[in-house]
């Protein structure tokens, strides 16, 4: 266990510190597309961030591959190298994705050579667990079809759901956590040496995708792109493919006793099948969704909207970090449900959890206006939003000093432009001068400040 924390701390630590010179570079290289009408940011942010999460995964698998116990994968199997190969080449697609905007055959031809590739180096669905039948060998076309599917399916479904500021990296982080859990147990508790690679890519997904998010949270100082999210579904993807087609039911002798305890116990070799679902399921939803709504209105499925769950949590009153969270939420309640069930499948407290928390979620999705209160002596530790006390005390004392500085005549006219936006002369009933409300102007240009360091971005309202 701690080889492969290790492991996720330096992939994180490679991520993370790369991200500010590539946020760099996007800049200097001009990877920054134009706001679109159903974009929800409001200032031009640069994409690539998928090249700082590729170092990352190329520095995990190195700090791996010299590690005692993980060095075994690499000698024993050949599934690190190969995904490995298929990152490089969906990696740099993604990167000319987000630089010059490729044709999206395109870019599905390159899914399916990347799964390809894979294939051919040995990563690849040998047999299939299928209910009541038990394990079924499959010819090597039928495997190559399914493992191509399965990426491809898993690739898009991320680049699908990356739709507001660290929704995808932490839905992914979501999954591969739990999934990590599944495959870490299959390994120790079995004692499956198959399931040990399952277990690094989901142990080096995890560090890629926390390296990311302090820069990718809202507001997001650079987006993951293409690169990032069809890199971090190919991954996600390989990891299911290698413990799913790898590991032999039998040998984890699973179908010893009755059938109905036989079904019981198979319910952990069909998780890796699900896991990559609990990234499906409500991208999943959402598109069918979308395709009903536009083809009710006479669009085309692939006409683009605001109409989205995303778009749909704003608009009844959720705040972008709200709507992150909620989703964060229902996909921690799939993947880790679904775990639990694993572990225990006869169990009804396990079905009667899920059910409890799921009414959570409906409840939270009903209060998009509730703000939490923290207690006067965790005000340190909470973000300056919950603290209402002393952001009020803040907020007079501020209006205050400007309506005397007003009243003093120190901004008037022709006071230049040091002047605040909202320091007008009065105008009537203390309307402003011209009779149009003040605007307070925000940051322009591309979103600024360190990653960690709040960048205090003003409310523009246009």
């Amino acid at each position: 266990m701690r080889e492969y924390l290790l492991t996720l701390c330096i992939t994180a630590a490679v991520t993370y510190l790369l991200t500010g010179p590539v946020r760099k570079f996007a800049i200097v290289a001009g990877a920054m597309p134009e706001i679109r009408a159903r974009d929800v940011h409001r200032e031009p942010t640069p994409r690539l961030g998928g090249i700082a999460m590729f170092f990352g995964l190329c520095a995990g698998l190195l700090v791996a591959d010299h590690l005692t116990n993980l060095n075994e994968v690499f000698e024993k199997s050949n599934e690190p190298r190969a995904l490995l190969s298929g990152a490089a080449l969906i990696w740099l697609i993604g990167v000319l994705d987000d630089k010059f905007e490729i044709d999206a055959l395109i870019k599905l031809g390159g899914q399916m050579i990347a799964a390809g590739v894979m294939v051919m180096q040995g990563l690849t669905i040998l047999w299939l667990p299928v209910p009541w039948v038990g394990t079924v060998a499959l010819t090597q076309w039928q495997g190559t079809l399914l493992t191509v599917a399965l990426v491809v399916i898993t690739i898009n479904a991320v680049n699908f759901v990356d739709g507001l500021d660290g929704l995808a990296a932490g839905m992914v982080c979501i999954a591969s956590a739990a999934f990590f859990m599944y495959a870490y147990r299959i390994w120790y508790s079995y004692g499956i040496e198959a399931a040990a690679p399952a277990t690094l890519f989901a142990a080096i997904l995890m560090g890629m995708c926390l390296g990311f998010l302090p820069h990718n949270m809202h507001p997001a100082r650079i987006f993951m792109g293409d690169s990032g999210s069809m890199l971090i579904g190919l991954v996600l993807a390989a990891g299911a493919i290698s413990v799913t087609g790898q590991v032999d039911p039998d040998i984890m002798r699973l179908f010893s006793g009755s059938e109905r305890n036989a079904v019981h116990q198979m319910v952990p070799v069909y998780i890796p099948l699900l896991m990559p679902l609990t990234i499906i399921a409500i991208p999943a939803a959402d598109l069918i969704l979308a395709i009903v709504r536009r083809t009710w209105r006479g669009q085309s499925p692939f006409a683009a909207d605001r109409g989205h769950l995303h778009h749909r949590l704003l608009e009844i009153g959720h705040s972008h970090s709200r709507a992150v969270l909620i989703m964060y939420f229902w996909s921690a309640l799939i993947a880790f449900g679904a775990l639990t069930y694993s572990v225990n499948a006869a169990s009804m407290w396990i079905v009667l959890g899920v059910v409890i928390l799921s009414a959570i979620g409906l409840a939270l999705l009903l209060l998009p206006r509730f703000r939490p209160r923290a207690p006067r002596w965790a005000e340190a530790f909470v973000p300056p939003r919950y603290r209402r006390r002393r952001a009020a005390a803040t907020a007079a004392a501020t209006a205050a000093s400007e309506r005397s500085a007003v009243s003093a005549g120190q901004y008037g006219p022709d006071a230049g432009p040091h002047a605040p936006a909202d320091a007008v002369e009065p105008d009537g009933a203390g309307a402003p001068a011209g009779g149009k409300a003040p605007v307070t102007v925000g940051v322009t240009g591309a979103n600024g400040a360190t990653a960690i360091g709040g960048r205090r971005s003003s409310k523009v309202r246009i």
